[in-house]
């Protein structure tokens, strides 16, 4: 292979309701890190899919009277539509974890970790969170013993017999992992949650749960009377979806020889930086190279958006009203990187008429507005000129820093038509205004090119309207 392989992935969201805007954020910044790359000259494998195990998933569809696999699949087609709803790019992969290939992949990984000595069978008795798929300690839960994350869901108690992984003994080999990749978890506070969290010890935890009572799942290799607990299966979705075990030219070149990077939200740092990075040593696979742990984004008093909770908004109904670019400009800048961020559509639409209608799009109308008038043709382009800087910071998976580079050059142009003048000293001295437009033009394009993994349809114009000296028909982003 010729160029340099690249393999990212977000995290699987469940398909017991529409797509939020907590995952349009972290699904939309994983796009901007493969354009990105692709941009850098990287081969990119991008990967998202759809999780649909589980019991929450099961109860759901039994309160629809609804058949499981008719509920996934009627469910699937939304977050599949997401392609073309948030603008990502054409060759994204997408896994689901009913496909055929992938519940082979789970009951293979299974059988290599059972042969491995990982795997052993016990009474489990529990407090539950559906919300989270995942057990909870009492000092995990608030004064009233409800989840921290998922406050309004009761707790399911569980006492019934299980299939266990032997998490515990995995304790020094992710201190190590972690002392010797000091970047497998973006953020660093994120980093030193997760090493605190392993540090403390770590007990072993169920895989599996009795068909009986939640027979929607990946059936447990010669055991009938069990299906696999969804983490178990839905991890394995990261290889899997490389086509993992057969595929073995794909998985070696994008996992094994790769860096790959998993995109997720703060409430899967466990699962992803150590119940994961455990599991894949337990069947001798190499680790992730890079975690990136995104915040929440939060309603009004800063709870979770969730679905859980029912307080999620809606990106669909946003794209109608202010188009794709839009919320991608807003996740990207307005939305801290690694932090929680509020979110209302007020907030959005200030930002909006600010930042995209008063700052690109009436920067584009002046800048096209004197081109047009007084170049006969487009400047000459020169083949590169993104800043280094603005790589750097979508390298370190900070598309907040890499969009406010983006827009100190949208304030630079801007000052150059204050401080310059161009459309007055076009009367006075031509040759000096025309210099400083063709210089405001390539500053333009810049722009456009830097806006291609942010903002691509807007990129894609910017540039055309440079190289073409026309004037939009329209603003770039009409005042709300």
């Amino acid at each position: 292979m010729s160029q340099k392989p690249f393999y990212i992935t977000t995290t699987l969201p469940y398909v017991n309701s529409d797509p939020h805007i907590g995952f349009a954020m972290e699904i939309i910044r994983a796009d901007v890190i493969a354009r990105a790359k692709k941009l850098d000259g990287y081969e990119v494998f991008f990967n998202t899919g759809t999780d649909e195990h589980g019991v929450k998933i099961y109860q759901k569809a039994f309160n629809s009277n609804e058949d499981t696999q008719v509920f996934v699949d009627r469910y699937v087609v939304k977050f599949k539509e997401l392609k073309s709803v948030l603008g990502l790019s054409d060759d994204i992969h997408f896994i689901r974890t009913t496909d055929k290939q992938h519940v082979a992949a789970a009951e293979e990984f299974w059988r290599r970790c059972d042969k491995n000595g990982f795997i052993y069978k016990k009474l489990y008795k529990t407090k539950y969170c559906s919300g989270c798929e995942l057990e909870k300690t009492d000092t995990e839960l608030n004064e009233e013993g409800r989840c921290f994350i998922h406050p309004t869901l009761d707790l399911l108690l569980i006492d019934e017999e299980n299939y266990f992984f032997k998490f515990s003994a995995f304790q020094q080999k992710l201190l190590d992992l972690y002392r010797s990749n000091p970047t497998l978890v973006v953020p660093d506070f994120r980093f030193n949650e997760i090493k605190a969290f392993v540090e403390r010890g770590l007990e072993d935890f169920s895989i599996s749960r009795l068909k009986t009572k939640m027979p929607w799942g990946v059936p447990v290799p010669s055991d009938a009377d069990h299906v696999m607990y969804v983490w178990f299966d839905a991890l394995t979705s990261y290889i899997s979806t490389l086509g993992w075990p057969d595929d073995t030219k794909t998985f070696d070149t994008f996992w094994k020889n790769g860096t790959p990077v998993q995109y997720c939200g703060k409430d899967n740092l466990r699962q992803q930086s150590a119940m994961w990075q455990a599991m894949l040593m337990s069947v001798d696979l190499p680790p992730t190279h890079t975690i990136v742990i995104d915040g929440f984004v939060t309603g009004d008093g800063g709870v979770k958006m969730s679905k859980s909770l029912g307080n999620t908004v809606d990106p669909l109904d946003i794209v109608k009203e202010y188009g794709v670019d839009a919320l991608r400009y807003y996740v990207c800048r307005e939305l801290s990187p690694f932090e929680d961020s509020p979110f209302t559509m007020d907030k959005f639409k200030e930002a909006y008429n600010a930042h995209l209608a008063n700052g690109i799009g009436n920067l584009t109308s002046r800048i096209m507005k004197m081109a047009t008038t007084n170049l006969t043709s487009a400047p000459e382009i020169p083949s590169k000129s993104i800043p280094t800087e603005f790589m750097d910071a979508l390298g370190v998976f900070n598309t907040q820093a890499a969009a406010n580079i983006v827009w100190e050059h949208i304030s630079a142009a801007d000052r150059i038509i204050q401080e310059k003048e161009p459309f007055k000293l076009i009367k006075t001295d031509t040759d000096a205004a025309i210099e400083i437009i063709k210089d405001l033009c390539v500053r333009l394009y810049t722009i456009g090119r830097m806006l291609n993994p942010i903002m691509p349809q807007t990129s894609e114009l910017l540039k055309k309207l440079v190289k073409e000296n026309k004037m939009p028909e329209q603003p770039l982003f009409l005042r709300k």
